[in-house]
């Protein structure tokens, strides 16, 4: 894993070269599997979609997922039950997740500030995956912005990627709160 690390020069050949490799069992689940679950999973952070899939970005990049504007210290969750693939910092993302919730099958979340678990651990859905990063607002500027119905300010972004059999689907169409905004 650490000369995949290494040898990566972008996210996409990273994670290529991580669903080429066998990491062990993964939580395939016989009676309901996640392609049954297209279009109903919740998100794993609360916010707003702010860039859909291959939507280009201010300066002009296109990317093969979709980016989440989340409140400062968001809790990030599991979707549906993954084995932990990798976790840590990768190349100018920050700290990463990327599980694997069927066989051929990647969920890759970025931009996190804190990462919980470790390689290889099977984490059921709902599970508390890290946090964003950011600062606490302060009470007065969040009871303000509650008055004015706005709620906190989103600053933080979390990039959403699914990839299968190595090549990346528009993640957006698995989850409820984003599938008919994308349609």
């Amino acid at each position: 894993l650490s000369g995949l690390i290494s040898s990566s020069e972008t996210l996409d050949g990273f994670a290529s070269g991580l669903a080429g490799m066998d990491t062990g069992p993964t939580p395939d689940d016989p009676v309901r599997t996640l392609s049954s679950a297209k279009g109903t999973l919740p998100l794993p952070v609360s916010g707003t979609l702010l860039r859909r899939y291959n939507e280009e970005d201010s300066a002009g990049i296109k990317r093969p997922g979709i980016v989440v504007a989340t409140q400062p210290l968001a809790l990030v969750t599991n979707p549906w039950p993954a084995t932990v693939r990798y976790l840590g910092p990768l190349l100018d993302y920050g700290n990463v997740m990327i599980l694997e919730p069927e066989s051929d099958t990647l969920l890759v979340l970025a931009g996190l500030d804190q990462v919980y678990g470790k390689v290889g651990q099977v984490v059921p859905q709902g599970t508390a995956l890290g946090y964003m990063g950011g600062a606490a607002t302060d009470p007065d500027t969040f009871l303000l912005n509650s008055e004015n119905g706005s709620g906190s300010e989103q600053t933080e972004t979390l990039y959403m990627e699914l990839r299968q059999s190595g090549e990346p689907v528009d993640p957006a169409q698995w989850f409820a709160e984003t599938k008919e905004k994308t349609e």
